[in-house]
């Protein structure tokens, strides 16, 4: 099985300091950058989320509000062609299932590089997405983690 090039890859990013370095990671494992599929999961609100109670914050202004971050994000940094989509839910279902639905060969996502207590409550989708995805994950470990 040859490592290159890939037919479909998944790049789960959060717009963190390592997202950049994953899109770009994926680019260069396909032969057209259409096949480099790009997903922001957000997370639902709670009704008793601030948002929510005060008023003034719905899933859809939210899901508008990170679609122009990410024109802004994908423009800035080149990766203009690439597919985006965004999703609300749990994140590492979500990905899981989206590299699924889109016959992904691999998925490059950057990991926070938490441990320790921050780790424990946090979670860690790198972590549930190895766990149920059907493809390889390709897990790139931050160097400036905390």
């Amino acid at each position: 099985m040859s490592w290159y090039p890939r037919k479909s890859v998944v790049v789960p990013i959060d717009f963190s300091a390592s997202s950049p370095e994953a899109v770009q990671t994926a680019i260069d494992l396909v032969d057209d950058r259409a096949n480099v599929h790009v997903l922001h999961v957000l997370i639902p609100l709670e009704i008793v989320s601030p948002g929510m109670v005060f008023g003034g914050m719905t899933d859809t202004g939210r899901e508008d509000h990170a679609r122009k971050y990410a024109e802004q994000f994908m423009q800035e940094h080149g990766f203009e062609g690439v597919d985006f989509e965004i999703r609300i839910g749990h994140p590492g279902e979500l990905v899981a299932q989206y590299s699924e639905a889109r016959d992904a060969d691999l998925i490059v996502i950057p990991s926070h590089g938490y441990h320790g207590l921050k780790r424990f409550v946090l979670g860690s989708v790198a972590e549930y997405v190895i766990e149920h995805a059907d493809c390889p994950v390709l897990v790139l470990r931050r160097i400036d983690a905390e």
